[in-house]
């Protein structure tokens, strides 16, 4: 069954919500921006885009160490900067 996808706008709709949360919260963001970036290097694959590097992981837990060292802003672009590479490759 593929993997339910979230547009970037829903994703930041979801974290406008618990984006300032702390604890248990910002755990539950983290693991929504694994799953998230998970997705975008499905589709670097799928889309033959060859993109690389710790960003592309396809490891989840990696994604999740990588979001609870930073703050929320940095994730945030992180996941915008992924998409923007993407949209940039499937336009050629």
């Amino acid at each position: 069954m593929p993997t339910p996808r979230l547009s970037m706008a829903a994703c930041f709709a979801l974290f406008g919500v618990v984006g300032g949360a702390t604890g248990a919260h910002a755990q539950a963001n983290c693991e929504t921006y694994g799953k998230l970036a998970i997705q975008q290097q499905q589709e670097n694959v799928a889309e033959k885009c060859g993109f690389s590097g710790p960003e592309w992981s396809p490891d989840l837990k990696a994604h999740v160490a990588w979001c609870g060292g930073v703050g929320p802003d940095q994730w945030k672009s992180e996941l915008q900067k992924r998409k923007q590479q993407l949209d940039a490759c499937k336009s050629k």
